[in-house]
């Protein structure tokens, strides 16, 4: 979404605050706070949600982020939250199933209009059990009941980092929907899904780099309506690290294409 912290920081005042137009905008004008005291913001890593390791370069860079907050004064401490796998059971079935259900109906017909990847997420949503209106409104219910536990813990320790997908950046041609794909979607991006679901404030700074010199990024996550925090550490990470160009890896034409992890959702 941006280059730097300070372009988020231009894009969260634009966005920020009521909208007519839009129902469920929230009221709360963004404030771009101070800086970040280092003494009082605890912060909490973890590496490995439970559920989809993350490959060694992926820990590696979370590592490396939590030592060097450690080393600016931040209290950096091990804490995975409770409740990651059924948050991720719960993102399935809003972000896959009640997606699919919607989206289906739509194209029928007009399959030939669809990309590949929207072919392959419908059918793969297809292979799970049909959802049912009770099944739809519990997930909802229990995704409150899960934020609520989340904020608990958060009021501790107000910011998370963590990988943002379980491998680094992947050529798009592995990725794809189900365990056939090298990158699947529903495994590998499982990191951020927990967030998706939750609606936390997550900001994303690349950290090291692969072999070829893609960018590896850490996952900085806060409380809602925090994001000064998130941005507050964030810009900590971009100082020390920094943004840098990746390689060109191929070329059709003279568009040319690099490996990202980030889904192509329909």
């Amino acid at each position: 979404m941006a280059r730097t912290i300070q372009d988020l920081h231009l894009l969260l005042e634009v966005t920020s605050g009521y909208d007519p137009g839009d129902p469920v905008s929230s009221p709360v004008p963004f404030s771009p706070g101070s800086d970040c005291d280092r003494g009082k913001l605890r912060i909490g890593l973890y590496e490995d949600d439970g559920y989809s390791p993350a490959e060694p370069a992926v820990r590696d860079a979370v590592r490396l982020a939590a030592a060097a907050l450690a080393e600016d004064g931040f209290v950096v401490e091990p804490l995975r939250p409770t409740g990651l796998e059924r948050a991720r059971q719960l993102w399935f079935t809003l972000f896959v199933e009640a997606i699919a259900m919607v989206l289906a109906p739509t194209v029928q017909g007009r399959e030939s209009e669809i990309s590949g990847s929207t072919k392959e997420f419908l059918a793969f949503a297809a292979e799970q059990p049909p959802l049912t209106g009770e099944r739809l409104l519990t997930t909802l219910l229990e995704r409150d009941q899960l934020r609520a536990q989340f904020l608990a813990e958060m009021e501790r320790v107000p910011i998370l980092l963590a990988p943002v997908c379980a491998v680094p950046a992947f050529p798009h041609e592995d990725a794809g929907w189900g365990p056939v794909h090298k990158a699947d979607y529903a495994r590998t991006m499982s990191y951020s899904q927990h967030y998706n679901l939750l609606g936390n404030p997550a900001a994303t700074v690349p950290v090291s780099q692969t072999p070829g010199g893609l960018p590896i990024g850490v996952q900085i996550i806060g409380r809602p309506y925090k994001e000064d925090e998130v941005l507050g550490v964030a810009t900590v990470l971009d100082q020390k690290f920094g943004w840098k160009e990746p390689p060109l890896i191929g070329s059709v034409g003279n568009t040319r294409t690099v490996s990202a992890n980030f889904p192509r959702f329909p």
